[in-house]
C-alpha cells in the first residue's frame, strides 16, 4: 500500500485534534459524572428522577466524548467512523437490554422465596 505523503501530521484526523478539544471533552464529561455522583450521594432526587438525571448526564457525556475526543461528526472524511458508530449503537443497546433482562430474571428466580412479600 503506497501513500502520497509520509508525514502523519498531515492526515485529516490528526489535523482536527487540538489540546483544547481534548480538554473540553474531558472537562465536560468529568463535570457531568461529578454532578451525577453528587446527586446519588446526596439523595436529592427521588429514585426514578435520579435514574432520569443520571441517564441524561451519561447521554450528554457520551455525546461530548464522541464529538470532542473521537471527532465523530457528519463530515465527509469521517463518514465511515460515523457509520460504524451508528451501527454499533443498536448492538450496545441490545447488549445492555439483554443483560438487564438476564439479571432481573435471575433475581426473580433466586432471590425471592415463595410466600415472601416485598
Amino acid at each position: 500500500m503506497s501513500h502520497d505523503q509520509d508525514d502523519p501530521t498531515l492526515h485529516p484526523e490528526v489535523q482536527m485534534s487540538t489540546s483544547q478539544g481534548y480538554f473540553s471533552g474531558f472537562a465536560i464529561s468529568s463535570i457531568l459524572m461529578l454532578a451525577a455522583t453528587f446527586l446519588v450521594t446526596s439523595h436529592a432526587v427521588p429514585p426514578f428522577g435520579l435514574l432520569m438525571v443520571i441517564s441524561a448526564c451519561a447521554g450528554m457525556a457520551i455525546i461530548a466524548q464522541i464529538y470532542f475526543l473521537l471527532h465523530i461528526d457528519v463530515s465527509e472524511h469521517n463518514i465511515w467512523n460515523t457509520v460504524a458508530l451508528v451501527l454499533f449503537i443498536p448492538l450496545f443497546l441490545i447488549t445492555i437490554g439483554l443483560t438487564w433482562w438476564m439479571f432481573s430474571q435471575l433475581y426473580l428466580h433466586t432471590m425471592i422465596m415463595p410466600g415472601m412479600t416485598h
